[in-house]
């Protein structure tokens, strides 16, 4: 599959991909650990998508352990790494486990003594061109709090001092954006360097800790992060992961605002409409005077959402904004948008009804923090 090289991430190349967890055992935790392994791998080996994987052990320090694992592409990984089945699974490694390290690549080349090294054989299903951007990976999170308290979860959310943003001297935290719509909240950041490192280092800061203690009692889901295993299921849970950044093929326009929009899919339907409006963002990044400069699909489940930026208001395009540009494009959204759920139904062909999803879609901006502000 033929990716723009304007693609600085994505989830839908088709490309193998390679996860490598780092792990740091307590003293004395190797047995427990090697039983827990055992116990897992028996259960990953059916997972649809997995090709294989390697537990391997350091030659010089007993407690330094890693796990290697292939998959078919990432689309398999990311749903088995998100799903309440797989929280399980590895709920016993934890306890032999101090500190861990996930990384995840995509296979662009391979040598097999076995087989030619021929253009054909390089490519096939591998990502077949190195990705190019600034360096900065885009994460998300999403969780609902109860009906009636949004507008002070809004308010905690919005009204707290900035951490500081630089941890190192090459990672920092670039941005953070926060972002409601009805009880649901989306907070997605932008980090240059050691994502890891930065979302451990956010997470200590003391004006973190104190608006996350602060919105526990609104949270639908119940959590203690004091807790590490509480704290590892509420994030898993939350995890809404980036399935494509492209950025238009045109100098950074200045004054970009940034949204977010909603979008709820049609029942298992969340993927294909994420990867509708990933290949529609892909497209209009050739539109050297388009609306969006740059896009960012996430997704988990049924939940989808898309974070832009644009050189001027909406509503002066409304299917640039949606991502429906194009014959046919709005039918083949309302086939898989779940309209009732967000509040819009009929025929997205008439233009006053983009305009209606438009307003409904477009998630209140509670703060849009860069590190130049913090």
């Amino acid at each position: 599959m033929t990716m723009s090289a304007r693609i600085a991430q994505s989830a839908f190349d088709g490309s193998k991909l390679r996860v490598i967890l780092l792990l740091d055992l307590y003293e004395g935790a190797q047995e427990q650990f090697l039983d827990a392994y055992e116990h897992m791998r028996n259960k990953v080996a059916s997972v649809p998508g997995h090709i294989s994987d390697q537990l391997c052990q350091s030659i010089e320090n007993p407690s330094q352990w890693l796990i290697t694992s292939e998959w078919e592409s990432a689309l398999p990984f990311l749903a088995w790494v998100n799903s309440e089945e797989h929280i399980e699974i590895v709920r016993p490694m934890h306890s032999c486990v101090r500190d861990t390290r996930s990384m995840r690549y995509s296979v662009l080349r391979e040598t097999h003594p076995e087989r030619p090294i021929t253009p054909e054989a390089a490519e096939a299903g591998l990502q077949t061109a190195a990705r190019v951007g600034p360096g900065v990976t885009r994460h998300a999170l999403t969780f609902t709090v109860k009906p009636g308290s949004e507008s002070k979860v809004a308010e905690i959310l919005a009204n707290y001092d900035a951490p500081e943003t630089r941890i190192d001297g090459i990672t920092r935290l670039h941005r953070t954006s926060l972002f409601m719509h009805g009880n649901r909240v989306v907070r997605a950041v932008e980090v240059e360097g050691d994502l890891l490192a930065t979302l451990c280092h956010v997470a200590s800061q003391p004006e973190v800790q104190a608006v996350e203690e602060a919105i526990n009692p609104h949270l639908e889901q119940d959590r203690d992060l004091s807790d590490s295993d509480s704290a590892r299921v509420f994030f898993t849970r939350a995890a809404l992961p980036a399935m494509q950044h492209v950025v238009a093929g045109r100098p950074e326009p200045a004054g970009l605002r940034r949204h977010m929009l909603y979008y709820p899919a049609v029942a298992d339907h969340g993927l294909e409409l994420a990867r509708f409006l990933a290949h529609q963002d892909e497209a209009a990044a050739n539109d050297l005077d388009g609306l969006v400069y740059a896009s960012t699909v996430f997704q988990r489940d049924d939940v989808v959402v898309r974070m832009i930026d644009v050189t001027g208001e909406l509503d002066l395009d409304p299917a640039a904004a949606l991502g429906v540009k194009g014959p046919g494009k709005a039918a083949e959204l309302e086939r898989l948008l779940d309209g009732a759920a967000i509040g819009v139904e009929g025929s997205l062909d008439a233009e006053r009804t983009l305009h209606r999803l438009l307003a409904h879609a477009d998630m209140m901006t509670v703060t849009d923090r860069t590190s130049a502000q913090s």
